[in-house]
């Protein structure tokens, strides 16, 4: 997908009829070869995954009732007298019901958004079955985890963590912008469900773009844009798991999203792949956030060859995230390669706030701070990163 140059006096109903026109003449099946990478063929297998969530969520606790039969009859006279276990799995099935309410919702907004007919889902669905493929639990899942990330009360906690920092370093380096006569344009990829971007958008003075490759995320992120009234929906975000609850109310309790308005013409969302969506935008970004982003790179290469295109000579790239990288990547280099690399390509690393961590390497700006990336606040377990932290001038 191509993400043109838009002009200072396009205003941002216009960037977003620019935006969805180039967006749909993309998903045309006629536009390209059609096969499972294609974005409409991936738009469809996203739309299976949510429309049989419960489906799929129901066959997991089928399982789990399948290993709790062996469980003797005094042993489950004991549970059930004393905590109703045998009533819990009726409990999380109706649960699960409701998750899939949201999950129809999701569908039905994207259908609508996307202008696919409902009959093109169902035949599409047809056919994965029938050749055996079923819907990806996985990827549905992480996505409503996801929406507890970045638009519920209860995500606050992490995005807090790192949020601060990155807010405060846009303000640091920017602290004029109200005084231009252009906005500072900012670009996002990998923003799943945005919640950083509006909140950059929410400083004004910024002109926001986020990117996501994800159908997964895309159609959520659709469905926010559509119904983005507060505490206005309402799911069950951890009937999924049953591990690290410390007690049972946690595990069925409900969430409410989003937390706040969401403003679906503040953010301009650009669906498709980093390293090809802005190929006509070249020199054309104040500022690139790579946040919990660089390490999913298949060619970490291109992510900074794109990073340094998209930006204009003085711009600023703004990173904050792990290195995990994933099960294929063509390289994958430690901090300090990365910056060696990154210098000699021509970005020159700034001084940063001790309020973004401490120095991770000597006689390096970059900083590391904690990351918690876990979704559920109340879990007897935590999952962290020290997340690394840098700004850099091309």
């Amino acid at each position: 997908m191509t993400v043109h140059h838009v002009q200072p006096n396009v205003t941002a109903s216009q960037r977003h009829h620019d935006e969805k026109t180039r967006l749909l003449e993309l998903m045309d099946r006629r536009n390209g070869k059609w096969t499972p990478s294609h974005p409409r063929h991936r738009l469809l297998d996203a739309l299976y995954g949510f429309l049989k969530y419960k489906d799929s969520q129901g066959a997991e606790l089928n399982r789990l009732l399948g290993l709790y039969s062996r469980v003797s009859k005094s042993q489950k006279a004991l549970l059930d007298h004393h905590i109703a276990y045998s009533s819990k799995f009726d409990e999380v099935d109706r649960k699960l019901a409701r998750n899939q309410a949201v999950c129809d919702s999701i569908v039905d907004s994207a259908l609508d958004f996307y202008e696919v007919p409902y009959s093109e889902l169902t035949a599409h669905v047809r056919e994965r079955e029938a050749a055996g493929q079923t819907a990806d639990r996985i990827s549905v899942s992480q996505a409503l985890k996801h929406i507890v990330r970045d638009w519920t009360t209860e995500g606050q906690h992490e995005r807090n963590s790192t949020f601060a920092c990155l807010l405060h370093t846009l303000v640091q380096l920017f602290p004029h912008r109200h005084g231009t006569i252009d906005p500072i344009r900012v670009l996002l990829p990998g923003a799943g469900h945005g919640r950083l971007g509006h909140d950059i958008e929410r400083l004004g003075g910024f002109e926001v773009t986020i990117n996501e490759w994800s159908m997964y995320m895309n159609v959520a992120y659709r469905f926010l844009e559509e119904h983005g009234q507060a505490v206005k929906h309402t799911f069950y975000p951890f009937v999924e798991g049953w591990s690290h609850h410390a007690t049972d109310a946690d595990m069925q309790r409900s969430l409410s999203f989003p937390d706040v308005d969401l403003q679906p013409s503040a953010v301009l969302m650009a669906e498709g792949d980093f390293t090809t969506s802005f190929n006509e935008q070249k020199g054309y970004y104040d500022v690139v956030i790579t946040y919990f982003f660089i390490d999913t790179a298949r060619n970490l290469l291109s992510y900074f060859d794109t990073i340094k295109k998209v930006l204009k000579p003085g711009g600023y790239w703004i990173n904050l995230g792990p290195l995990l990288y994933g099960t294929a990547p063509f390289v994958q280099l430690s901090l300090e390669e990365i910056i060696k690399i990154t210098e000699a390509m021509g970005f020159h690393y700034q001084d940063t706030d001790r309020k973004c961590g401490d120095l991770t390497l000597e006689g390096a700006t970059v900083r590391g701070m904690e990351a918690i990336y876990g979704f559920d606040n109340r879990a007897l377990t935590k999952n962290a990163y020290n997340a690394q932290f840098w700004v850099a001038k091309r």
